[in-house]
């Protein structure tokens, strides 16, 4: 899950959201990296943001009519408009260029110092934990599939440093079983729908795919007992509904939205 230059939303069930023409249940998780008016964001059980754009003033807002209050941070990638991105840029290991975006070296001493010293900060601001965007990078398909073991070391000392703030994993199912310890919860993209980047396409994912996908992440809800959530995208109503009546029935967490979503999300056939 990365920005595009501003933000991204996702989560489970998720993401209180307005949406065209009738009835559709608000999801119970808001994640949105775009600047929005704190008190327009409530009702949630969890909220995701991204830190830049808010104080501890608007955090403190934030928190008085939601749950949880998460702060994304990228562990695999710096944005170009990240506050850190100056810190890091010269020790990156190359673009993603699906995204505005730079692979971080986690082998890199300075790396995991700029991070922690960015985490401290937004963590200071209040929140009451994170989301851990990227880890995909890090499993065997992944551009740092080399840095498995710094990955999770590094998710170790975080979780370490803050035991009582709620840590959320984005992706990298494959590591689980080496950062369930660590973490509180995992988020999964792209279950029931199937966004591609090439054609800039919104469509289901194959229902045999999406089936077998399905049966992995309930063993894996079995074994860990911890929620995951699914993150899906969708461009129209029509989509939204689809992928709703695919996963209503799995007692997943979820979230709908736009693959570039900067505000609530909004489908319009």
């Amino acid at each position: 899950m990365q920005h595009i230059k501003l933000f991204l939303c996702v989560l489970p069930s998720l993401l209180g959201f307005q949406a065209f023409a009738g009835s559709l249940q608000k999801p119970n998780v808001f994640f949105c990296y775009g600047k929005l008016n704190p008190i327009e964001i409530k009702g949630y059980d969890y909220v995701i943001l991204e830190s830049k754009h808010y104080n501890p003033s608007d955090i403190k807002k934030v928190k008085k009519l939601n749950g949880k209050v998460l702060a994304y941070i990228s562990l695999g990638e710096v944005n170009s408009q990240s506050k850190h991105f100056n810190k890091l840029k010269d020790i990156t290991l190359g673009k993603n260029e699906n995204w505005d975006s730079y692979y971080l070296d986690l082998k890199s001493d300075s790396t995991s110092q700029v991070l922690f010293t960015e985490i401290d900060r937004m963590l200071a601001d209040g929140y009451d934990g994170l989301f851990l965007d990227n880890i995909d990078n890090f499993t065997s398909f992944g551009f740092q599939k080399d840095q498995q073991s710094e990955v999770v070391g590094f998710i170790e000392k975080l979780n370490a440093k803050y035991p009582q703030h709620f840590i959320l994993q984005n992706a990298g199912i494959e590591l689980i079983d080496a950062t369930h310890n660590f973490v509180d919860g995992v988020v999964v993209e792209s279950v029931a729908s199937n966004y591609t980047f090439p054609d800039n396409s919104y469509k289901l994912r194959d229902e045999k795919e999406y089936n077998e996908y399905l049966k992995k992440l309930n063993q894996l809800r079995k074994k860990y007992k911890f929620p995951i959530i699914l993150v899906e995208y969708a461009d129209s109503l029509a989509l939204y509904n689809d992928i709703k009546k695919r996963i209503s029935k799995t007692n997943f967490l979820y979230f709908i939205g736009s693959i570039d979503l900067q505000k609530f999300p909004l489908f319009n056939d």
